[in-house]
Order: structure tokens, then sequence, then C-alpha cells
């Protein structure tokens, strides 16, 4: 048996973490000591798991306790999992996509820049020098 403490370091989450998800019902059949204090076996402990990697998967938590509650209703309940999977998949590509443009952007944002600190082009992007109506484009 581990304290929220060990768990916390075991798995590099803050207790606050651990104790949130314990609330909200993301590591079902939690234990408690005399005392009412968490105490977490090797299955709790992949619970909490679970529920880190899918949270930064960009899971919500109500969508991660959707998804351990199918889980605990065993193999009938997989093709609804998979599609949470799915869909989750389908989200995390799309912030991938978004990520790679914001990345082009200031790539390029870069180059202007050094084009400005070597003197081939003039600095155009500070607002405060801008000319009515170019809008620094």
């Amino acid at each position: 048996m581990y304290s929220v403490k060990d768990v916390a370091k075991r798995l590099n989450i803050t207790e606050h973490t651990i104790r949130f998800y314990t609330d909200k019902g993301l590591v079902p059949n939690l234990k408690r000591d005399k005392n009412n204090n968490r105490v977490f076996t090797d299955e709790s402990i992949n619970w909490l798991i679970g529920a880190k990697n899918l949270k930064k998967c960009g899971m919500s938590v109500e969508e991660i306790k959707t998804y351990v509650e199918l889980c605990l209703e065993g193999e009938s309940r997989i093709h609804e999992r998979y599609e949470i999977i799915r869909k989750q998949k389908e989200a995390a590509l799309a912030q991938l996509e978004e990520a790679k443009l914001r990345a082009e952007f200031i790539i390029e944002k870069e180059k202007h820049y050094l084009d400005i600190i070597n003197q081939v082009i003039p600095d155009d992007t500070n607002p405060a020098v801008w000319e009515k109506d170019n809008f620094g484009v």
C-alpha cells in the first residue's frame, strides 16, 4: 500500500492532482486506511497512470470518467472505449496541425526579424510606427 505522497513521487504528479482525480472517481475502488487517508495499491496506481496519460492527451476529466466507467463494465464496452480514443486521436492530430502552422508562422517571423537586423529591409514590426491603414501587413 502506498500513500498519496508516495504515489505523487512515483508518478511525478502533485498530491493535489491525485486527490482531485480520486475525488472525481477516476480511481475506482479506492481504499482508505483507519484514519480515512487514501491508500493506493498497484491497481489503483495503474488507474492513476491511465488518467494522467489520457489527461496529457487532452481529454477532460469528464471524458476520462466516462472512459473509466466503460472500462469497469468490461469487454462488452470495448467499441465505445475505442470510439473515445479514436475521437481523442483526431483532436490531437488537429492540434498538431495547428501547432505546425504556429511554428511555421513564428519561423517566418524570426526570418523577418533577421532581415531587419541585417538591414535587408526596414523595421516594419513596430505598431507605433505603422502608417495609417497598413496594419503591419
